[in-house]
């Protein structure tokens, strides 16, 4: 990459004090009066090839033109409403960067297309700008836009996923683009992931009706299964998002498993009478399982129902515990071995082991779900009929 150098255009006189000759020969104040060739001449120099050279000026809007690559596509226009209001009260107060074209003889913004949008609302017609000469339209000036973008809040998720993207056909890693942009790795790479949603999925992501965490986990399913659980998640089905994620990620496994053995999975749109019964008395996966696996999972499902049982009695000791006076505790537990706090670091065990077992179960809920909502298709059958 050329070495960038950059300098900005200064007012007449002070290039004239750096005019060591002048200075010795006559007295302090006329040199400065008489050095406008050093003023002029620095304008006019054109940059070496490779070479980046800034200057502050004052320019037309009427000159200046969107970036066609602008990561951002979506500008809330209350917002620009409010900062054009500013601008139009206080002025311009921060400049704007801007790329120059020779052949054009016009400017392409690299940073501020929000405030030149809010200015032409403003009735704006004129802009300061730092204009860059010798600066090449390519993936360093589209970088600068990503790195002012990335974060604002009305730039989504698609839009910094989409030029994450496009920094990386760009010839950038994700390291590289993750340190532009002052985010982790993980996130770099989790946003450009959202890329993998169905068209379907995408738009609902955009306008807030999927959440970003959630679509993730959606963006690992298949097209068709994309769009079968979006119908899902848009109708209600689920509890939570929590139960929506588990969802997906034990379809996810269940697409796996099934591609594995050469076949597909295809989620039913009739799971919702499915669901209702709750499958208490479904094996999943019975049809394709042999006799013994069929008895050992009966056995084993008596043993743990039984198990899980017992936790009445201990909800019963919750209750009566957290029914007592807090007073009579104290004189009832005070003086145990363990004393009271030594009650507490037991119950509080136990509310982390309950809250993985819930987390667990979840998951057990969803896979059972997937499972009995679903469509296995071999392909090989279907071209044998």
């Amino acid at each position: 990459m050329a070495t960038t150098e950059t300098t900005t255009e200064a007012p007449a006189k002070e290039p004239a004090r750096k005019a060591p000759a002048a200075t010795k020969a006559a007295p302090a104040k006329k040199p400065a009066r008489k050095a406008p060739a050093a003023t002029k001449a620095a304008p006019a120099k054109k940059p070496a090839d490779g070479e980046v050279r800034t200057q502050l000026r004052t320019i037309p809007i009427s000159k200046i033109d969107r970036d066609p690559g602008q990561p951002r596509e979506h500008f809330d226009q209350a917002a620009l409403e409010e900062l054009a209001a500013s601008m139009k009260k206080l002025g311009q107060l921060q400049p704007i960067n801007v790329r120059y074209n020779e052949d054009t003889k016009r400017y392409t913004i690299i940073m501020g297309e929000r405030r030149w949008r809010a200015a032409q609302i403003a009735g704006l017609t004129q802009m300061k700008a730092v204009v860059m000469h010798g600066l090449a339209e390519g993936r360093e000036s589209f970088a600068m836009a990503v790195a002012e973008n990335v974060g604002r809040a009305d730039m989504t998720p698609v839009e910094e996923a989409t030029a994450f993207h496009k920094l990386v056909d760009a010839g950038y890693t994700v390291d590289e683009v993750a340190e532009l942009v002052g985010k982790s790795a993980a996130y770099v790479q989790w946003r450009i992931d959202l890329l993998d949603l169905c068209p379907e999925a995408r738009e609902a992501l955009v306008k807030g009706q999927l959440p970003v965490g959630l679509a993730w986990y959606v963006g690992k399913l298949s097209n068709q299964n994309q769009v079968r659980f979006l119908a899902r998640w848009v109708r209600g089905d689920f509890k939570s998002a929590r139960d929506a994620e588990s969802f997906a990620q034990a379809l996810h496994t269940e697409e796996k498993r099934q591609e594995q053995q050469g076949s597909f999975f295809v989620l039913s749109d009739e799971a919702a009478a499915a669901r209702k019964d709750n499958g208490q008395d479904a094996l999943p996966g019975s049809l394709d399982l042999p006799e013994e696996e069929r008895e050992r999972i009966i056995s084993d499902r008596s043993k743990l129902v039984g198990k899980i049982d017992k936790l009445g009695q201990a909800g019963e000791i919750l209750s009566l515990l957290a029914a007592s006076d807090p007073e009579e505790l104290a004189l009832l537990l005070a003086g145990t071995p363990g004393g009271i706090g030594g009650h507490r670091l037991r119950i509080r065990h136990l509310q982390d082991i309950a809250t993985k077992a819930m987390a667990n179960l979840r998951k057990a809920e969803m896979v059972a779900e997937v499972r009995a909502s679903g469509l296995t298709v071999n392909p090989d059958a279907e071209a044998a009929a």
